[in-house]
C-alpha cells in the first residue's frame, strides 16, 4: 500500500468561521492524534488530499510533512458536505511502520451468480487487523455460481496475507436470493399503488369497448331522400 506525501500547515484559529476560511484557501482542516502525543490542529492541501483518497481508498496512508518533520498517519474519519461533496474535516491517526491497526475495508464481489439469483449484501465492509503499511483497498469475494438460498459468512472470506478478522466470524456478509418473477413484481407494484391511493385506468382491452356513435344526420333514410328529390 503506497502512502501519499502531503505538506501540512499548522492551524492556530478554530471554529466554523476559521474552517470556512481554510477551505476557501484550498485547504482541508484536520487533526492529528495518537500514540500519546498532543492533538495537532493542521490543514492539508484539498486537491492533493482528494487525489490521495481517490487513489488510495478510504484508509489511505499519508506522510504528513509539518514544519520539516514527517509523520506517518492513517485517515480515520473524513467529513464531507452532503451536497457539494467538499471535504470539510479530516481525522488523522498517527501510526508507525510495522504496527497493526484495525480498519474497516470495503468488500467487492467477483464472478457471476447462478441464473435467476441476486446478490444481497448484509455487510458492505469487514473489520480486520492488519499492518498499517499493508491495508488493502478492498476485499474480494468470489460469488461464481452461487445460487438462491446460499450465503457467505465472514469466516468464509479469504483475507489478505497478514490480516486478522475482527468482524464476528458468524456474521453473514452476502446472501443470495431468488430473483422475483414478473408476476411478483406486478403484484408488488399494484400493492404499492393501492397503499398510495393510486387507481389504474382500465384499457379498452380490459373493459367493454363502447362503439362510436353513428352520424344520424336528419333522421331521413337514403331512400327517402332520393324520393323527395
Amino acid at each position: 500500500m503506497a502512502d501519499f506525501r502531503l505538506t501540512a500547515e499548522t492551524r492556530t484559529e478554530f471554529g466554523k468561521g476559521s474552517a470556512r476560511r481554510t477551505r476557501r484557501a484550498g485547504r482541508v482542516p484536520a487533526v492529528l492524534y495518537g500514540h500519546g502525543q498532543d492533538v495537532v490542529h493542521l490543514s492539508l492541501p484539498a486537491r492533493e488530499f482528494a487525489a490521495a483518497l481517490r487513489n488510495g481508498g478510504s484508509n489511505v496512508l499519508i506522510t504528513v510533512v509539518l514544519d520539516g518533520k514527517e509523520q506517518l498517519a492513517l485517515t480515520k474519519a473524513v467529513q464531507r458536505d452532503p451536497l457539494t461533496r467538499v471535504h470539510e474535516h479530516v481525522d488523522l491517526l498517527v501510526v508507525r511502520r510495522g504496527e497493526k491497526v484495525t480498519v474497516d475495508v470495503p468488500v467487492v464481489v467477483t464472478g457471476d451468480v447462478a441464473p435467476e439469483t441476486i446478490t444481497n449484501f448484509e455487510l458492505n465492509a469487514l473489520s480486520i487487523e492488519v499492518p498499517a503499511t499493508s491495508i488493502p483497498e478492498n476485499i474480494e469475494i468470489d460469488v461464481e455460481g452461487r445460487a438462491a438460498g446460499e450465503g457467505i459468512a465472514a469466516a468464509d472470506v479469504t483475507l489478505p496475507e497478514g490480516a486478522t478478522l475482527v468482524t464476528d466470524p458468524e456474521a453473514q456478509v452476502i446472501g443470495f436470493l431468488a430473483a422475483p418473477t414478473a408476476e411478483a413484481l406486478e403484484a408488488e407494484l399494484a400493492e404499492a399503488e393501492a397503499e398510495a391511493g393510486i387507481e389504474r385506468e382500465e384499457s379498452e382491452e380490459d373493459g367493454d369497448v363502447v362503439p362510436e356513435p353513428q352520424d344520424q344526420g336528419s333522421g331521413e333514410s337514403m331512400d327517402s331522400a332520393e324520393k323527395s328529390a
